[in-house]
């Protein structure tokens, strides 16, 4: 792919003051709330006309499926998720997010032949209890709370860094924002409080980070909303706000995102941060996803891959339209590994 590789990974959960506004800047949108968020409802052949044109920058995965499979030749594919908008989609109410009997087939099937991730920023304990999948690793709150095989992992001092074996000891937990877990419990609190006379508002506990979602609020609301959310946060130095698709999260600042959750497992999962023959795929909808999209781009590997039927400014490569497409792209990948193991197997018979 011709981009310049990023050097070998190292963990970093030191302190940072990034604010929303700086994550907007990060993300190259001047306005990140009305293209992730809405979709218009007038104007269609000038929509149409540049959702089509964004396209021919970032070329569909299904449309280029062929092209992309015969780059991965001798290399070795691990695959990312998303899951809000990406395995289910965006619905009103975020507790009936709910995946379809048909994609948790399709994502057990890629998880048969590729090491499968799920990055969300749910809770670890519901995005799992949603995906009911046990052949997948989870990583919730953003990739704050990630479940992987226990491999000695250090952090940039050389200390390992809060990592726990679950009960049967073939797993471990990574949660480098644990010690904020008083914190966000006293937040989570204040917020329901602050806001539960606000019609439509609902304050979601991801364990290590808080999102407030307003998708049913009034739109005249929405400004009482965000200044209760703020009067909240600004007591407590340590976090920050940002802004999703119609959702406003409160996280520890510290230096950790989707894309730091996306090398630490390539590195646990047994895939060096330094080598060639990795392809990470990373598919996903939300602004939070640019993170990741953002290491692949710099490891000079890879296909991030957005979900959008609206353009958007992104660091993604390629496009899907939307989770039925991420569905159709997943089936294919299946397929395609189901064959080319079969080939494989066919010429090792004929010899």
């Amino acid at each position: 792919m011709g981009l310049q590789r990023s050097p070998s990974y190292k963990q970093n959960v030191q302190p940072t003051k990034k604010t929303a506004n700086d994550e907007n800047k990060d993300n190259g949108s001047i306005n990140m709330r009305t293209p992730y968020l809405s979709v218009p409802t007038t104007n269609e052949p000038f929509f149409d006309s540049s959702y089509n044109s964004w396209v021919v920058e970032h070329p569909s995965a299904l449309g280029s499926f062929d092209l992309i499979m015969k780059a991965t030749k001798g290399k070795r594919i691990v695959v990312f998720l998303d899951y809000d908008g990406t395995l289910s989609p965006i619905v009103d109410n975020p507790d009936l997010a709910v995946m379809s009997n048909e994609m948790r087939a399709a994502v057990r099937e890629v998880a048969k032949y590729f090491p499968t991730s799920i990055i969300s920023g749910r809770s670890r304990d519901k995005v799992k209890e949603f995906v009911k999948l046990s052949n997948v690793y989870y990583a919730g709150s953003h990739g704050m709370d990630i479940m992987a095989p226990p491999r000695p992992v250090k952090s940039s001092d050389g200390k390992h860094h809060n990592i726990a074996l679950d009960k049967k000891g073939s797993e471990v937990r990574f949660q480098p924002a644990k010690k904020f877990m008083p914190a966000i419990q006293e937040i989570f609190t204040k917020l329901e409080e602050k806001t539960k006379k606000i019609q439509g508002a609902r304050v979601e506990d991801n364990r290590f980070c808080i999102s407030v979602h307003f998708r049913q609020v009034r739109e005249e609301d929405y400004d009482m909303l965000e200044k209760k959310v703020k009067s909240v946060v600004e007591n407590y130095p340590e976090f920050h706000l940002t802004e999703g698709k119609m959702v406003l999260e409160v996280r520890p600042s510290i230096e950790w995102n989707k894309g730091h959750a996306l090398e630490y497992l390539l590195d646990t999962l047994g895939f060096s941060n330094s080598s060639t023959d990795v392809l990470p795929f990373y598919i996903g909808d939300d602004r939070t996803d640019e993170d990741a999209f953002k290491v692949i781009r710099s490891r000079g590997q890879g296909y991030p891959i957005i979900v959008s039927s609206i353009p958007k400014d992104t660091r993604a490569l390629y496009s899907l339209h939307d989770p039925g497409e991420v569905l159709s792209f997943l089936l294919r990948l299946g397929r395609w590994r189901k064959k080319s193991s079969s080939s494989r197997s066919l010429a090792r018979f004929k010899d």
